[in-house]
């Protein structure tokens, strides 16, 4: 199956992107199984794209929720362990 990263907007294989979820409390989390329950939203395996995604309203639009500053921070360090390079 094919997704669309929320900040590239590049289509492609489920597999190759990082699925994130909104969970029942509101909060925001790595879905690195991709079958937690909740609304999801995609990005690239690459900084770049988690970048984008946090720094703009992107991914809150995508999983229609609001992002708290200690729920952005965890994304923001789970992003700086991705590797560099264009999507």
């Amino acid at each position: 199956p094919q997704r669309t990263c929320v900040a590239c907007r590049k289509p492609r294989a489920k597999r190759e992107l990082i699925r994130l979820v909104r969970t029942a409390d509101g909060s925001v989390e790595v879905d690195a199984g991709g079958k937690k329950a909740g609304r999801g939203a995609y990005l690239c395996r690459v900084r770049e794209c988690w970048e984008i995604g946090l720094k703009g309203s992107r991914l809150e639009h995508a999983l229609r929720t609001s992002l708290t500053q200690d729920n952005r921070e965890q994304l923001i360090r789970y992003g700086k362990d991705l590797p560099q390079g264009v999507s």
